[in-house]
């Protein structure tokens, strides 16, 4: 891949640059550290692989969220996975996120969506795409974008119940 200035651009670049965001992506969706850690890895083996791919850093921006996204679909429809029983419960309790019971409230409700409310409300609100890119991320119309985040939401002042909404 190339920098606007002629130089290539390696893996390890990208890495330090979307690191962050590719393992918050993995963690909404997978609910479980060690899983999200799972996905993370296959995440940056792919673009090891397929580097040569991306032509510029936004493009690589949008395939690494596409592969993330991929990835933790392609986990759920393994059998190992079916099998297995959840401990986001337990991790929730174990792994203090912050000492504001509120924030933990929240974070408890967005991992209680389904995957494709969480999906939305993560590239929305916690990676700042638009509803626009969003679904040209996720291969979706508009409104169905506008759909899944106005139920995802919904759900959510449910599910808080006048933790932040009364």
């Amino acid at each position: 891949m190339r920098k606007e200035e002629g130089e290539l651009l390696g893996a390890e670049e990208l890495l330090d640059e979307y690191a962050d965001m590719v393992y918050r992506i993995a963690f909404v969706q997978m609910k479980q550290s060690s899983d999200a850690d799972d996905i993370f890895q296959e995440v940056f083996l792919r673009l090891v692989e397929h580097i040569h791919t991306l032509k510029s850093k936004e493009h690589a921006k949008h395939w690494l969220i596409r592969v993330t996204i991929n990835c933790c679909k392609k986990y759920f429809d393994t059998s190992w996975s079916k099998k297995r029983v959840g401990m986001d419960e337990y991790l929730l309790e174990q792994k203090t996120i912050s000492q504001d019971e509120n924030v933990e409230n929240l974070l408890e409700a967005c991992l209680s969506l389904g995957e494709d409310q969480r999906t939305v409300i993560h590239l929305f609100y916690f990676e700042g795409y638009s509803v626009r890119e969003i679904s040209q991320l996720l291969e979706l119309s508009e409104s169905a974008v506008k759909t899944r985040l106005s139920r995802a939401r919904d759900a959510l002042r449910l599910k808080m119940k006048g933790d932040f909404f009364e």
